[in-house]
């Protein structure tokens, strides 16, 4: 290949990534999903908050993302998290409704549970109960002598 013809070549390749660039700069980014259904935690709720939050009830009971969340009627292996198909979805926002009643009530806790949760605020979580099983123990651990 001549220079000539090497020169041209970069030019060109020059060209079309400036042309490109300008092209996608002006584009819109992607919309962020907006989860829909919440019924406890706010609407608005930042992405990373609901995901902390959902990630500390799995710890919490030893659950995984489908043992609340319904499986898709449309996409196999995915799961609909706005359904409330799952029956232990309920169960769920109840138990939030119950800590932070049991929070703001006996420890002055205000605000929403969102962000008292995510801030570590609460004095009881599913963790003070569930202990990472899903039903709470009835009776305490025996005692080594």
């Amino acid at each position: 290949m001549t220079h000539r013809k090497k020169w041209l070549a970069g030019l060109a390749i020059v060209g079309i990534m400036s042309f490109a660039s300008l092209s996608f700069r002006d584009a819109a980014p992607p919309k962020p999903h907006k989860p829909q259904n919440l019924k406890v935690l706010p609407k608005d709720i930042d992405h990373m908050a609901l995901i902390k939050i959902m990630h500390d009830f799995c710890d919490a009971l030893d659950f995984k993302c489908g043992d609340c969340h319904a499986k898709s009627t449309t996409k196999p292996g995915d799961l609909d998290f706005a359904s409330d198909a799952n029956p232990h979805k309920d169960v769920a926002r109840n138990m939030m409704r119950m800590v932070k009643k049991i929070n703001g009530k006996h420890f002055k806790v205000k605000g929403s549970f969102a962000e008292n949760f995510v801030n570590n605020k609460y004095e009881v979580t599913c963790y003070s109960c569930h202990h990472g099983s899903e039903h709470p123990a009835k009776e305490a651990p025996a005692v080594k002598k």
